[in-house]
């Protein structure tokens, strides 16, 4: 019997430290090691074969996700920007969710990796590897002070916008149906953060930019162009989607995209609900490699932060989805690169190594 809980896999994005932020914090991270009921926990993770990934710290907006998710259900939305978020209320935030990920380090649940040969050791020894990710640079000073700390302590990977506007540049709406094309590029604070990251060696995920933000990326960064979660346009036309234009410039980059479980950008109607068959997923894998080739895509789930197919609901759900890449046809190579080994590569370059 084969079993699928291999090749191990390795995730661009997920939100369980806003999940545990939320439920009190560092008091709430025992659930983390028991079973919290979410979709990404210790348990959860040996059971569906899941080795890490980017663990992302999220400050979020007032409105919360519930009033978002009901207006995407409709078969056409235009969900405004939430409103800009204070570095002074960030920062508090961003501190917290990340005294979650080194309290779970310190509890032996994960490792936070800094370096792709730590990863690989982490994994080897069956223990989840964890790359600190900040979704959204609000906590992020106009100086670059936040960053230089914060990536002593370990950032190695930072979008500059979640779906919002910051000082570093602005976010897509969720829009459907619509075009990456919303709105203006980054700043020259977006432009100085940029330059910065690209000389520490800090991924820069352009997931959440729009057009002109991406853009200004493709033509100013020295790294390999990376979208840790997000979909094909071309088969769901959301702002959130990624265009051939962009993912040929991803392409050309040398970059690489995670596919995002989140079931408004993969159905071809954008609505966010769950029923969405693994075939869909499939879909887009297929779109995307063939744009960008089988060496630049991989898994970015995006866990505890969306609404995704019910048939993999929950780590334990991966086994789901490697059957069905088997029997699509995925061979073994190829079923390698896309559950990890893409993503060691990329980060290989993109960090230095």
């Amino acid at each position: 019997m084969t079993d699928y809980r291999t090749p191990v896999i390795f995730d661009g994005h997920n939100d369980v430290l806003l999940k545990l932020y939320k439920a009190g914090g560092i008091a709430a991270a025992d659930s983390f090691v028991t079973g919290a009921g979410g979709a990404i926990d210790a348990p959860r993770a040996k059971a569906g074969g899941f080795a890490g990934g980017f663990f992302a710290v999220y400050v979020p907006s007032p409105a919360g996700l519930k009033n978002k998710f009901d207006e995407m259900i409709k078969p056409a939305y235009d969900l405004a920007l939430p409103e800009p978020i204070d570095w002074e209320d960030a920062l508090p935030v961003v501190m917290s969710q990340a005294a979650i990920l080194f309290d779970l380090e310190k509890r032996g649940a994960l490792k936070v990796c800094r370096t792709v040969a730590q990863i690989r050791e982490t994994m080897a020894a069956g223990l989840m590897a964890a790359i600190f990710h900040i979704e959204g640079a609000e906590a992020i000073d106009p100086d670059l002070h936040t960053l230089e700390v914060l990536y002593q302590a370990g950032l190695r990977s930072i979008g500059p916008v979640w779906s919002r506007e910051t000082i570093f540049g602005h976010g897509v709406p969720f829009r459907y149906p619509s075009d990456p094309d919303t709105g203006p590029g980054l700043s020259d604070h977006g432009l100085r953060l940029l330059k910065r990251c690209n000389e520490l060696g800090i991924m820069i995920d352009l997931s959440h930019l729009n057009s002109a933000g991406f853009w200004d990326v493709a033509r100013h960064s020295t790294q390999p162009l990376v979208a840790t979660h997000s979909n094909a346009h071309e088969i769901c036309p959301h702002a959130r989607n990624l265009t051939d234009d962009q993912l040929a410039a991803i392409r050309d980059s040398d970059g690489m995209v995670g596919l995002n479980f989140a079931v408004a950008f993969l159905r071809d109607d954008g609505r966010m609900l769950a029923d969405v068959p693994l075939s869909q997923m499939l879909r887009h894998l297929d779109y995307l490699i063939d744009k960008l080739g089988e060496d630049r895509v991989g898994l970015g789930s995006d866990y505890d932060g969306a609404i995704v197919p019910k048939d993999v609901t929950t780590l334990a759900d991966l086994p789901n989805l490697r059957q069905a890449m088997a029997k699509h046809g995925y061979d073994d190579a190829l079923m390698t690169k896309l559950c990890h080994e893409n993503w060691m590569r990329v980060l290989e370059k993109t960090w230095g190594q």
